[in-house]
């Protein structure tokens, strides 16, 4: 593994191995009624919690470093958001971090930077929402980026299995790449396990691939996918789950495509939604761009203002991936 960035990578997973304990905490007291009643109090609660942690884990160690992240304390320093805050800070607590509430809010609004600069980091602490809510699949995401370039990519996927093919495999999973050191998983409640590599599949026919898509079609267009798949021959029945943890899933050979298409002209996806998955498939062996081939561009602060959705594959038919998108675009001139 590459030594470079190493006191980075080390605070790095190990604040997202902590925060994973206060998403499990918050998970664990879903219930079905509060299921029922579409209750979105408890990932509410998570994520301000893990992202109070993981920019107090990242202030502790690089003062100097901002965080352009998805939260901001303004609504829980509120008096509406006294309730919330209250049970952040018992979160925290129960993970071993003592704080004040306006601790707590100070390192929430660490990672309320939006602009660019040469060095920071970005962070998604609950991505997958709707995953989170039905127990199934999120992940904590977290990235370095230098002069626009992601040097270190993390995945915390809690309910992720080690190993897809084995159901006594150990649950949860952390994977993570250092730019040129290749991509690495390791159970995550296991830190001196021996970490795995990681690589893509071996797949090179399209017709052979496998699809990774959203479970929840709103996130992308599932129809212009099942277009792209008659192109290119694809019948094998998609691998759905939420979340980047689909990143991770064609990082490890899981499947082959991940397809985040626009559900509408113009939206500018976030930075925090692809840059702790970006690298881990790309020193996994695969090839990530956007719809229309283009690197995806980490210097425009929070939003990947210059690319259109994001393709995801293998790397070994990724020109053809491209074309079958553009061929079946409803923004395509003319459409």
């Amino acid at each position: 593994m590459s030594s470079a960035y190493s006191a980075e990578l080390k605070a790095a997973t190990d604040a997202v191995r902590l925060a994973t304990a206060v998403c499990r905490s918050v998970q664990s007291a879903i219930t079905p009624d509060s299921m029922a009643k579409k209750d979105k109090s408890p990932v509410t609660v998570a994520d301000y919690a893990v992202q109070a942690l993981i920019c107090r884990a990242i202030q502790s160690v690089f003062p100097d470093d901002p965080i352009i992240g998805e939260e901001g304390a303004g609504d829980l320093r509120a008096s509406a958001g006294a309730e919330f805050l209250e049970r952040i800070v018992q979160e925290c607590q129960a993970a071993g971090i003592s704080a004040t509430a306006g601790e707590v809010c100070d390192w929430i609004d660490r990672g309320g930077v939006v602009d660019y600069s040469r060095r920071f980091w970005t962070l998604d602490p609950i991505d997958g929402t709707k995953g989170f809510l039905r127990k199934e699949q999120y992940a904590i995401s977290l990235a370095l980026i230098v002069d626009g370039q992601i040097q270190i990519g993390i995945l915390g996927c809690p309910n992720m299995l080690l190993d897809s093919s084995n159901s006594d495999s150990p649950l949860g999973t952390i994977a993570w790449a250092v730019r040129g050191g290749g991509s690495w998983m390791q159970a995550i409640d296991d830190p001196e396990s021996a970490p795995q590599k990681i690589s893509v599949t071996a797949t090179r026919e399209s017709q052979n691939a496998r699809f990774c898509e959203s479970v929840e079609s709103g996130h992308s267009s599932h129809d212009w996918s099942g277009l792209i798949a008659s192109t290119l021959g694809i019948h094998r029945e998609p691998f759905r789950i939420d979340s980047q943890c689909k990143y991770l899933a064609v990082a490890r050979g899981d499947a082959d495509i991940y397809l985040r298409l626009p559900t509408k002209k113009g939206y500018q996806e976030k930075i925090w939604d692809h840059a702790g998955g970006v690298l881990v498939v790309e020193e996994a062996g695969g090839s990530v761009t956007d719809i229309h081939g283009a690197a995806p561009e980490f210097f425009h602060g929070s939003t990947l203002a210059k690319n259109e959705g994001m393709v995801v594959t293998n790397g070994k038919f990724h020109s053809a991936v491209i074309d079958a998108v553009q061929k079946h675009s409803p923004f395509a001139s003319g459409a």
